[in-house]
């Protein structure tokens, strides 16, 4: 197993026959790229081999997309003929998703909701952008600390998506002049590493059909920089 990924094995924070959750660390990839490098899809099978639940091990399959620098909670079927209607759930938005964001700067808002529509960016494949003609993207954003770190400003929000769209928290907080820490693709390189963390699902499972809410802790990195929180 690759060296990266067996010293950041994944802690399992919800599970039931059908559903599992885990806490991504930063760095890891869910799917291979090509490269061969192991991924996050890797490391929860192997655990499900080696606890002795092959049928599970089997079935696994990410129900979600989080980019490779992004920690926090993802969410893994584990059962094939129940997995059409976790991905229904998902395409349908029907969860509350909320993340951690550190981002340069004071922001001038206590809250604050991003409406505009986010596209492909024509200039580099690897972008999104704020497009006219791009897809309905809505963020809410709640400013919760400010801090200084060697003279720097920074702010730290929960973030609350109802869409889902590519880099879409990245994309609405840069546009708006406020880029997440480390965020090299729309903004700068910070030691740090990037500043996002998806804090909490909650849903109503359409299996069980139980209230299901899911917390991933707070990282040391964000812990470094507001240990207040």
């Amino acid at each position: 197993m690759d060296t990266l990924l067996a010293a950041a094995r994944p802690s399992i924070l919800f599970e039931s026959p059908t559903l599992l959750a885990v806490d991504k660390p930063a760095g890891v990839i869910i799917h291979g790229d090509g490269t061969g490098i192991g991924t996050l899809t890797d490391t929860v099978r192997a655990m499900l081999v080696a606890r002795g639940d092959a049928p599970a091990s089997e079935a696994l399959q990410a129900l979600q997309r989080l980019d490779r620098d992004t920690s926090g909670i993802v969410l893994f079927s584990l059962d094939k003929a129940t997995q059409p209607a976790y991905d229904r759930m998902i395409a349908e938005h029907n969860m509350t998703k909320r993340y951690l964001a550190v981002v340069e700067g004071r922001v001038p808002w206590r809250q604050h909701t991003f409406r505009d529509p986010i596209g492909r960016d024509r200039h580099d494949a690897r972008r999104m952008r704020v497009s006219k003609t791009g897809k309905q993207a809505v963020t809410h954003v709640e400013l919760l600390d400010v801090t200084t770190v060697r003279r720097r400003t920074y702010s730290l929000l929960s973030v609350h998506i109802e869409t889902g769209r590519k880099h879409q928290i990245r994309v609405h907080l840069s546009h708006a002049g406020f880029p997440i820490v480390d965020d090299t693709l729309y903004g700068k390189a910070h030691p740090q590493g990037l500043m996002l963390h998806a804090r909490e699902l909650a849903f109503t499972d359409p299996v069980t059909h139980g209230s299901v809410r899911i917390l991933s802790p707070v990282p040391t990195r964000f812990q470094m920089m507001f240990p207040q929180r």
